[in-house]
């Protein structure tokens, strides 16, 4: 038998205040047995998606197993479409992941912003490996909690952890951006959304509260309901990386294809940058603005062995970008298509330098009734319309 409780408390203690009713919560569920099998990167994984991963197998090694389910970390589960239950040793998927055991302390952090009460009914969105509701059923009873996923396997899955452990919250197969199976007190996603969906805004009660991340940022949201059937409320100081909501079982958000059209290819315009090459996706603020301002650009990043780096950006509607030099020097940059991409990213970062910080954070927010976010900070503004244009 594996022996994890010790494990579960240190981790509680790492996650949580000494004071915090999430603590005992933490401390009393066997994360590994909610991670039975996940992926580990391996190999360069440097540019256009071309990661590997290797399979781990939790009860084949029982120590790497509880090293690696009682770390403060995101764990992969599925990469493209292969789940990590489902592959065998000789599956070697590329690409990116497209679900995980979200990290224990984003869990605790993203229920602590919903503010519950301890008579509400909560409903949780994305339910992954189940290990989220887990910890919500342990602080607030699972006859109160609900959670919802577009991946019917993940919900079998899911249920079967549940239960396994001796909690039966309801486990429901739903996609998070159609209707609601019931009414609810709070909304706590755990997954990226954009806009808000108006199906959570009906299904949340009078004076109800909803936390998500914003889908193409690493802002989170919080807002409770007004009286018109909208919300109000702001983008915490908090930040974190999500993945995105889907209503059916999708491959990697990056494909191979368009990063490979534009990897050496002369641009339309060709200049030298105003700013060093920055890795956009693990600049987070930088991410988030050009995000609100420019949804849908997919980004990577490569850097060589001598320093040289290089970063591409490419939108739907056929701009893309590429700019490539040392860490510190100015680079040179390639852009096509209707939009100069990179001049928009030097733009902003441009208006950081200029007044010391970028809006996103701690941004007052309104949502209408369907779901469009109007957010605000000082004299900036930016509105996430229900509706693509």
């Amino acid at each position: 038998m594996v022996k994890w409780k010790s494990d579960a408390d240190r981790l509680a203690s790492e996650v949580t205040h000494p004071i915090s009713r999430w603590r005992p919560a933490v401390g009393a569920v066997p994360r590994h047995l909610f991670v039975p099998r996940w992926w580990e990167r391996c190999g360069p994984g440097a540019g256009f998606g071309v990661a590997t991963w290797e399979l781990h197998d939790g009860a084949a090694d029982p120590d790497a197993w509880i090293r690696a389910t009682y770390r403060d970390q995101a764990l992969v589960t599925r990469v493209g479409s292969l789940h990590a239950d489902l592959a065998t040793p000789d599956d070697q998927p590329t690409g990116l992941p497209t679900s995980s055991a979200i990290a224990p302390g984003v869990v605790v952090r993203m229920l602590r912003h919903a503010r519950l009460t301890d008579d509400a009914y909560v409903l949780e969105v994305g339910a992954g490996t189940g290990y989220g509701a887990a910890v919500l059923c342990e602080r607030s009873g699972y006859r109160q909690v609900t959670t919802i996923e577009a991946d019917e396997y993940l919900v079998k899955a899911a249920g079967r952890h549940l239960a396994g452990i001796g909690l039966h919250p309801r486990v429901t197969h739903c996609d998070p951006y159609g209707p609601l199976p019931e009414s609810y007190d709070r909304i706590a996603s755990m997954v990226a959304v954009r806009p808000v969906p108006a199906s959570w805004l009906t299904a949340l009660r009078p004076g109800g509260r909803l936390v998500t991340p914003i889908a193409g940022t690493t802002l989170i949201l919080t807002a409770d309901k007004t009286p018109d059937g909208g919300a109000v409320g702001r983008t915490e100081w908090d930040r974190g990386a999500f993945m995105p909501a889907v209503t059916e079982l999708d491959g990697p958000a990056i494909q191979p294809g368009p990063f490979a059209a534009v990897r050496e290819a002369d641009g339309e315009q060709v200049a030298v940058g105003r700013f060093p090459v920055v890795d956009v996706a693990g600049a987070w603020d930088l991410y988030s603005v050009l995000g609100i301002s420019v949804p849908g650009i997919q980004h990577d990043f490569a850097e060589s062995a001598d320093g040289q780096r290089t970063a591409w950006m490419v939108h739907p509607d056929g701009s893309w970008a590429r700019a490539t030099g040392t860490r510190d020097g100015p680079p040179t940059v390639h852009q096509s298509g209707p939009q100069r991409l990179w001049d928009i990213l030097d733009g902003i970062r441009l208006g950081w330098l200029r007044d010391g910080s970028l809006p996103v954070y701690g941004a007052g927010a309104t949502i209408t009734p369907d779901g469009t976010i109007h957010l605000s900070h000082g004299h900036w503004q930016a509105t996430l319309p229900a509706q693509a244009p």
